[in-house]
């Protein structure tokens, strides 16, 4: 890859704005209610915890449907155009948030606009998911034998966030703005703008687009040496596939722990000793998180060199660190803080890191989409209620039986992978270990 400059620049691009991308998607997938949650509060005169988590539930649903909807418009138009227009409506759904208001400091629900909040956060959930599959698509489209490093280096964008994000921000917001949080949302607004103009003028949707191969070869992969072009499954024919219900069990338990875990966190530790606690445990978040940003790169890095199934076992069982801490958190066990945040970094890194990855390994390049667009979007039906699942148990003083669920869905998850053993990458003889 390195000997072809011009693929080189390319795969740079990719990398920096996939990260970009990853970094905006898990904050506004997730992460943000944390933020969200925590300078508007029942207690302060604000809207109730579920009242702010039900626009993203809604939107978690709304999703499953776009999920469909934008890997279709890939297939038919390409990742650069579907892309641009929904990351501008986003933005606009984001200046809806600012002027929603709301905040405690600012008076609470007396001030605020519930019905523009609702709709606004609804929208910037289910725009956000835009910028995954995107990634997703850029990163299967141009690598094949470098799959799981570069996707590896992309999702290095989501711990980031739990770093930059949920933790930088979350104590800024309450030392520097006093509690409000829009000038956060400002910049997700102009960081938003830059990802599209940059896209508009340097992206290519394929390698083959910019004259080139993938991974920087001079010839075209192997895997689809009988000349096919892409494949446009049916419906009807991904469903009629063993293999994609395996996907979807496996991974669709995995994506539902980072949901739940993400989208509840800061109700479960404010529920352990107010605002004070979670605070506390954002700056032990960061430590770890950032102690597991690497483990984005490893998980890639394990896909190449061992192959998709063996190190989304790996990822299953790590999965176990954030839940149980949870589960075993007393209140400001700081030895319990630091292993939930690096188990943090591994889930929000591990799991988009794989589940490219094991989906292209199934079905390959070609069908990649194709399979991708039904397969996530019936994983997305028991993600959507994951979080307001989580945060009604929580309210309800049952958190711990809510992270014994979590145990239980982790070790179903990992069950539906051990057949995956058998199966062979579907593009072999273009990856690492290929050449064994």
């Amino acid at each position: 890859m390195a000997k072809n400059k011009k693929f080189l620049g390319y795969a740079i691009l990719l990398c920096v704005l996939g990260i970009v991308f990853m970094f905006l998607y898990s904050g506004l997938q997730n992460d943000q209610i944390n933020i969200i949650q925590a300078y508007i509060t029942e207690d302060g005169g604000g809207w109730s915890p579920t009242m702010t988590q039900l626009p993203m539930t809604v939107g978690n649903f709304i999703c499953i449907i776009l999920t469909f909807v934008y890997g279709t418009l890939f297939i038919k138009f390409g990742v650069k155009k579907p892309l641009i227009v929904v990351m501008a409506i986003t933005a606009v759904a984001v200046i809806g948030m600012i002027m929603a208001n709301g905040l405690d400091v600012n008076g609470g629900a007396a001030n605020g606009n519930y019905p523009l909040f609702f709709v606004s956060l609804c929208i910037v959930r289910c725009g956000c998911m835009i910028l995954q599959m995107a990634g997703f698509m850029l990163v299967a489209n141009w690598f094949i034998r470098f799959r799981g490093q570069i996707m590896g280096i992309v999702t290095v964008g989501s711990p980031i966030f739990s770093v930059v994000g949920t933790s930088g921000m979350t104590s800024l917001i309450k030392n520097q703005f006093g509690g409000d949080y829009r000038p956060f949302y400002w910049i997700i607004v102009v960081l938003i703008a830059i990802v599209c103009l940059v896209v508009a003028v340097a992206v290519k949707d394929t390698p083959e687009e910019a004259g080139l191969y993938p991974d920087g070869a001079d010839h075209p992969p192997v895997s689809e040496s009988d000349g096919a072009d892409e494949v446009k499954l049916t419906v009807k024919q991904v469903l009629s596939m063993k293999k994609s219900w395996l996907l979807i069990m496996n991974f669709g338990a995995f994506q539902f722990i980072i949901n739940a875990c993400m989208g509840s966190m800061a109700v479960y530790y404010m529920s352990l000793g107010g605002l004070d606690t979670w605070i506390t445990a954002t700056k032990w978040l960061a430590m770890g998180a950032a102690l597991g940003i690497p483990m984005s790169y490893v998980f890639g890095f394990l896909d190449d060199k061992l192959g998709s199934v063996k190190a989304s076992l790996v990822l299953g069982c790590c999965e176990f660190i954030p839940v149980l801490c949870l589960l075993f958190q007393t209140g400001s066990n700081v030895g319990m803080m630091i292993g939930w945040g690096f188990g943090v970094a591994c889930m929000t890194g591990g799991v988009p890191t794989m589940h490219p990855c094991i989906t292209s390994f199934a079905f390959g390049r070609r069908e990649y989409q194709s399979a991708n667009r039904i397969i996530m979007a019936i994983q997305l039906i028991p993600s959507a209620v994951a979080a307001m699942m989580m945060v009604s148990l929580i309210s309800s003083g049952r958190g711990k039986m809510a992270y014994g669920i979590l145990v239980v869905i982790i070790i179903v998850g990992l069950i539906a992978t051990l057949p995956m053993l058998k199966w062979k990458d579907a593009n072999a003889a273009d990856r690492m270990y290929g050449d064994k």
